[in-house]
């Protein structure tokens, strides 16, 4: 098993190939750009898709926000968002 991080898009949805059963830990800044880390078993070679969604705070929100992941702030903090594993 390893930690590793995946850099993120401010993007509304976007898709990462991980490692089946990979777990999502967090996401944070790194030097200015939002990162995800998870948990992996880098033996296994296969890839799985997950979705990964991004909201702002008071942005509109859908009825299926998916899994809370973290949330994460941008340009000194005036910024922040929530991101979420869609299912």
């Amino acid at each position: 098993m390893r930690i590793w991080k995946f850099p993120l898009e401010v993007v509304d949805l976007q898709e990462l190939s991980l490692p089946p059963k990979s777990k999502l830990l967090t996401v944070q800044m790194q030097y200015g750009k939002p990162c995800l880390w998870a948990l992996v078993n880098e033996e296994n070679t296969a890839k799985e898709l997950r979705k990964i969604a991004i909201y702002g705070t008071d942005d509109p929100l859908p009825d299926n926000l998916g899994e809370y992941i973290a949330t994460f702030q941008m340009h000194g903090d005036d910024l922040v968002f929530h991101v979420f594993e869609v299912n």
